[in-house]
C-alpha cells in the first residue's frame, strides 16, 4: 500500500506524513513516518491503540501530548513511547512554527495476529473523508461514518468520547443503519497515498534508515 516517499495529508487537521517504511517496505520492523505537523495541527481526538505501540520523536519544533492524562511538551531530540491501551493526544500549540516528528508504529509483542498495516488504512480513511469535506472543523467524520469506521478499525483504534462501553452500544446499532445507506468504513481510493515527494535526509538518518 505504501514505501518510502509516499505521503498522507489531511489538510483539514494539519498534519501531513511523508513515509519513511510502509506497509511495501517495512519487512518486520515498525512503520517509520515523518509527520510535519503545521502550526495549530491536532490528531482527531484523544485515542489509544488496543494492539499497537506507538513512538513519537520530535526533530524540530514542539510537539505537545497528553499521555495516560499527563501533559507533556516534547522538543528536539525527546521520545515519547505510547503503549496499548494508553489514551493519549498530541497537537502543535505554536501559531509560527512547524513540528517535525519521527512517528514509529509496531504491533505489540504477542499479537501476531493482528496486521499493523490497518494502522495506515484507517490513516487514508480518515485523511480521504477530512480532504474531500466530509469531516467538521477537527476532523471527524459524521455519526453514521464514525459508527462504520469504529466497528471496522476496533482492533486499531478506540477513541475516548464518549465512553468505549457507550460507543460499543451505540455504534453496534447504528453501523448496520449506515451500511444500508451507503457508509462504508474502507474506500479504496482513500486508502491510497497521495503522492510521492523525496524523503528529508535528515529523517531517514533520525530514523537509522539509508538515503536515496
Amino acid at each position: 500500500m505504501s514505501r518510502c516517499g509516499d505521503v498522507y495529508e489531511n489538510r483539514v487537521t494539519g498534519e501531513y506524513a511523508v513515509i519513511l517504511r510502509g506497509t511495501e517496505d517495512r519487512g518486520e520492523g515498525p512503520g517509520i513516518a515523518h509527520l510535519l505537523a503545521r502550526p495549530g495541527a491536532a490528531v482527531v481526538g484523544e485515542h489509544f491503540h488496543p494492539y499497537i505501540v506507538e513512538k513519537f520523536t520530535v526533530l524540530s519544533g514542539r510537539l505537545d501530548a497528553r499521555i495516560a492524562g499527563k501533559t507533556l511538551v516534547l522538543g528536539p531530540g525527546q521520545s515519547a513511547t505510547v503503549e496499548p491501551g494508553v489514551s493519549h493526544d498530541w497537537w502543535n500549540s505554536s501559531k509560527t512554527d512547524d513540528a517535525h516528528v519521527l512517528v514509529e508504529v509496531a504491533r505489540a509483542s504477542g499479537t501476531a495476529e493482528i496486521d499493523p498495516d490497518r494502522f495506515e488504512m484507517l490513516i487514508g480513511m480518515l485523511f480521504g473523508l477530512a480532504n474531500d469535506g466530509l469531516v467538521d472543523g477537527k476532523g471527524r467524520p459524521s455519526l453514521l461514518q464514525a459508527a462504520v469506521i469504529a466497528r471496522e478499525f476496533a482492533d486499531v483504534i478506540m477513541f475516548t468520547q464518549p465512553p468505549p462501553a457507550v460507543q460499543r452500544v451505540a455504534f453496534g446499532v447504528l453501523a448496520p443503519l449506515a451500511r444500508l445507506l451507503g457508509y462504508r468504513a474502507i474506500i479504496p481510493a482513500y486508502c491510497k497515498p497521495h503522492a510521492r515527494v523525496t524523503p528529508s535526509a535528515e529523517a531517514l538518518a533520525a530514523a537509522g534508515l539509508p538515503a536515496g
